[in-house]
């Protein structure tokens, strides 16, 4: 099995930063793409950022600038550092990895629990 525990959010002024962070433990042989989700109250979950094993990333446009996707593959460890962020940011952010438990298995996609980030005005 293969946990993933997200830490980091909270409450920040618009315009200000956060990060949030997602390590993944357990059963695990290697990982593939990570990536960040987001889910405001009402509205359909969307990706934000993802970064590929050799470190290739990419953004939705309206983060592009702000946040930066990064990992630790050391660590199976992804992180999110967002900047300038604005009131319709805040959301839950959910972590996501595509991780083989063995080398023969099929990629499996994990969540994280989510981590809530707040945007006041």
């Amino acid at each position: 099995q293969v946990q993933r525990v997200e830490s980091g959010g909270g409450l920040v002024q618009a315009g200000g930063s956060l990060s949030v962070s997602c390590a993944a433990s357990g059963t695990i042989f290697s990982i593939g793409v990570m990536a960040w989700y987001r889910q405001a109250p009402g509205k359909q979950r969307e990706l934000v950022a993802w970064i590929s094993p050799g470190g290739t990333t990419n953004q939705i446009s309206s983060v592009k600038g702000r946040f930066t996707i990064s990992r630790d593959n050391s660590k199976n460890t992804v992180y999110l550092q967002m900047n300038s962020l604005i009131p319709e940011e805040s959301a839950v952010y959910y972590c996501n990895a595509d991780v083989k438990t063995t080398p023969g298995s099929r990629l499996i996609s994990y969540w994280g629990q989510g981590t809530q980030v707040t945007v006041s005005s």
